[in-house]
């Protein structure tokens, strides 16, 4: 199948979390294609590479300022090589998850589609790191150079381990093509390794193996030494060569000729084992070593645009990878960050590796091309493919924090876009937002959850919600629910939430009823009927209970009227009268007890029971008086 790159900023706006749909006229047939934002967040096998570098981008966040510039450059080489093994650790996820399951063609395709793309990441990665993050000098560069094709070219290993599992190594169809490839890497021991066998299965050729031998182990690729010295070294070893060469001491085996020809840089010679090299750049580092093995940073552009034209000569067109590869090597980083966005599947490399490479202060100059901080922009459209995700979404939280200029606008927008499906995740959602101060989405959340919990009839979470949300409308609202729910069944529930509503009761009067109306309940419930009956009358002699509460308010009074001791006082009596009155007489709602039978009997009893109540108490305050 043929795979079609497109840049994800093309098709969605960072703004957007919804699919957007493309229709087909091409064809006759209706065609729907549904596209989404980064769609690599949903591949399961991607899964470690976004957890497990998320983990290394907030511990580069937290890195210390003042640290020694030394210490910090070995520092941020060291988080490159971690943001590299999770990609590698990644790809050999996938293939063990390969080789344990049998995949269809079609997710055959996709999953080899996958893995080239992250080889491609770690590529360009390891790249970059050399080039710009270690920033190696003339000498080093080149061994770093060497490391990279040597890590990245593995199609000798397997060349390898079937030759030497041979019965006769040096009779294998393989050998010298083996031989070369470790000349061609520099991978001198190796090579003499093998010629070794060489050697001792033909003793005709033990005079010139001893000649190569000693040629390939003189070869000056020490890093220890300074640039100088290297270079006349590597000039003296280079005239030793050209004299083997020019005597035909290899003459008569063409193999060790063509040994001898590569260690001199013949760039013919080289290019004749193109099928051993495969890419241009490992045919340009090859070069380099055999010809300019001390070459400068800024010098690797020219060497590098001619190696690619050699290479794939005039008729074939760069890939994408050989683009980008190219614009590192001519440190052209904003074309690198470009390339790389239009031609990887996913906007996690460009926003890690420019986010590493701003601080390596790389960066600075490249802003212009954005009109802002470039690296905040590719952070930005990273985090917000995350938010799409159910699951990732609380890693792009982190990636908002760090983006100074419009983190907070995204994550305000984004945060409140995310389904609320569970309470738990909500209790997330809203952990996050207190923890950044987002009060606005917090009571937000908040109204939501309590809007679903009262929809559900849970009162007691509906309360808890509107408490958090600081919602006085909604708390007295849900207050009522639970009166209204108190009065039909004739108990509370969730007595647990209620008895300790503490201060926040005082978010609104219905609220503070319902706190000490449960609290009058419990004091009755203890027998302490003289606070209880307190508090029954300041309820509502301070109007804090609802009219409409009175009668049960005045219900409740009935079994402290009946008490053997008395319990109100002649002056709490004469107010629990003047309250029955109110109710009664015209002032809140006389057509409903004229109505009711059922209450004109409970007014009947109130009186009844107020009535004695004050003859009791009459006497026993004028008992008191007189003794």
């Amino acid at each position: 199948e043929d795979f079609k790159f497109f840049h994800p900023a093309e098709a969605i706006s960072p703004a957007s979390n919804s699919h957007h749909f493309l229709f087909s006229a091409a064809t006759g047939a209706a065609c729907v294609f549904v596209v989404r934002r980064d769609q690599d967040i949903y591949m399961e096998t991607l899964r470690k590479l976004f957890n497990e570098s998320h983990g290394i981008f907030v511990g580069l966040q937290r890195c210390e300022e003042e640290r020694a510039a030394r210490a910090r450059n070995a520092q941020l080489v060291q988080v490159s090589k971690n943001y590299r093994s999770v990609i590698r650790a990644c790809m050999e996820d996938m293939h063990q998850a390969a080789s344990k399951s049998v995949l269809s063609g079609q997710r055959f395709s996709a999953f080899f589609f996958q893995v080239s793309i992250l080889s491609a990441m770690e590529l360009i990665w390891n790249l970059c790191e050399i080039l710009f993050v270690e920033a190696a000098p003339a000498g080093p560069l080149l061994l770093r150079l060497l490391d990279w094709v040597q890590l990245h070219i593995c199609d000798v290993d397997n060349m390898v381990r079937e030759v030497l599992s041979s019965e006769n190594p040096s009779k294998h169809k393989l050998f010298w093509n083996v031989v070369d490839i470790f000349v061609l890497q520099g991978r001198m021991d190796e090579a003499r390794h093998l010629l070794s066998k060489e050697a001792i299965a033909n003793p005709t050729s033990m005079k010139m193996y001893k000649i190569l031998d000693d040629l390939m182990k003189k070869m000056p690729l020490g890093n220890t030494q300074t640039l100088t010295e290297m270079e006349l070294k590597w000039q003296h070893w280079h005239e030793e060569c050209q004299r083997y060469l020019q005597d035909g001491t290899f003459a008569s085996n063409s193999h060790m000729e063509s040994i001898c020809k590569i260690l001199l840089g013949d760039e013919n010679a080289i290019l004749e084992k193109k099928e051993l090299m495969t890419t241009w750049y490992h045919f340009l580092v090859t070069r380099l070593l055999y010809s300019h093995p001390t070459v400068k940073p800024m010098e690797l552009r020219f060497y590098a645009q001619s190696s690619m034209d050699m290479f794939l000569g005039e008729e074939s067109s760069p890939e994408p990878l050989d683009t980008i590869l190219m614009a590192a090597f001519e440190f052209e980083l904003h074309q690198v960050i470009k390339e790389c966005s239009v031609a990887l599947s996913n906007w996690w490399f460009v926003a890690h590796l420019t986010d590493l490479l701003d601080h390596c202060k790389l960066l600075q100059s490249h802003n212009l091309y954005f009109g802002s901080n470039m690296r905040e922009f590719l952070l930005l459209e990273y985090a917000s493919g995350l938010f799409s995700h159910h699951s990732l979404w609380q890693l792009g939280v982190d990636y908002f924090d760090h983006c100074p200029e419009y983190g907070r606008v995204y994550l305000e927008l984004h945060i409140e876009r995310i389904p609320l499906n569970t309470e738990q995740k909500a209790l997330k959602v809203l952990r996050i937002c207190e923890q950044r101060q987002m009060h606005e989405q917090v009571r937000s959340i908040c109204k939501i959850m309590a809007m679903k919990a009262l929809r559900n009839n849970r009162l007691g979470s509906a309360l808890s919600w509107s408490i958090r949300a600081k919602d006085a409308a909604f708390a007295t609202l849900i207050s009522d629910r639970f009166l209204k729910d108190y009065c039909e069944r004739g108990c509370f529930s969730d007595l647990d939430l209620i008895d300790n509503l503490g201060p926040s009761m005082l978010l609104s009067d219905r609220l503070t009823f319902l706190g000490k109306y449960r609290e009058f309940h419990r004091l009755y419930g203890e027998k302490r009927f003289s606070e209880a009956a307190r508090l029954l009358l300041m309820l509502m002699t301070a109007h804090i209970a609802p009219c409409s509460f009175w009668m049960t308010l005045l219900t409740d009074a009935l079994p402290l009227l009946e008490q053997k001791e008395v319990i109100f006082s002649a002056e709490q009596t004469y107010e629990l009268m003047r309250c029955l009155e109110d109710l009664t007489a015209g002032k809140l709602d006389r057509q409903k007890f004229q109505d009711d039978d059922v209450e004109t009997m409970k007014v009947e009893m109130l009186r009844l029971a107020l009535a004695r109540n004050l003859a009791r108490v009459i006497v026993k305050e004028g008992t008191l008086e007189g003794s």
